[in-house]
């Protein structure tokens, strides 16, 4: 579980490709200072497993990519040198500082536009209709790992506005028209969506 609040901007130092899987090997500095063998990292929002045998010694980790992963995420497009935003997983005494986050990318949508004001930008993304009917304005949307609050919404696109300490601590200042993000929609749209389906279900028959 985590909350959308990144800690720190790591960067991927190698990619490789192992049997069936992609191995990254990641420098955080912050997140690995108690990173252990099988924790939970996420990584532009995606739940990864530390599978370093001691944990993390030298500030990096590396973790496991499957077939699933590459083709729900960006992660398939990462090469070394891609910074990426890291967030560890919230201890159960911890603040819910976002909103709650699962780590499992619904899938991609594409920045169109950002539009900078004084201390600020308006980000505009695009994205498929099967995941655009879960968001809300003013609702919480994850957006390569960052917990945002939609500002607008069309039938295909939505707005986020990010204050200067997201643009300068996450990934998200750097992107450009065109990039692709990985996207988490809020959980409990999901589950409402499949309960209130059910009922209606029930209540033809």
């Amino acid at each position: 579980m985590f909350t959308g609040i990144v800690e720190e901007m790591g960067e991927v130092v190698a990619v490789r490709e192992s049997a069936e899987v992609v191995v990254f090997t990641v420098r955080g500095p912050l997140v690995t200072g108690d990173a252990g063998h099988g924790d939970s990292i996420a990584v532009n929002g995606v739940c990864l497993t530390v599978i370093d045998p001691q944990g993390s010694t030298d500030g990096t980790f590396s973790v496991e990519l499957v077939p699933e992963t590459l083709k729900r995420s960006s992660l398939a497009a990462v090469t070394a040198g891609t910074p990426v935003n890291l967030e560890r997983a919230v201890p159960v005494s911890g603040r819910l500082g976002g909103h709650i986050v699962q780590g499992h990318v619904d899938g991609v949508a594409t920045l169109i536009s950002r539009t900078p004001a004084e201390r600020s930008d308006e980000l505009r993304f695009s994205l498929a209709a099967d995941l655009a009917r879960y968001v809300v304005e003013k609702g919480s949307i994850t957006v390569d790992g960052v917990s945002l609050t939609v500002a607008s919404v069309g039938p295909d696109t939505f707005t986020v506005a990010l204050i200067p300490t997201t643009l300068a601590h996450t990934t998200l200042g750097i992107r450009r028209a065109g990039d692709t993000v990985n996207i988490e929609v809020d959980v409990l749209a999901k589950y409402v969506e499949r309960l209130v389906g059910g009922y209606g279900a029930g209540a033809a028959r």
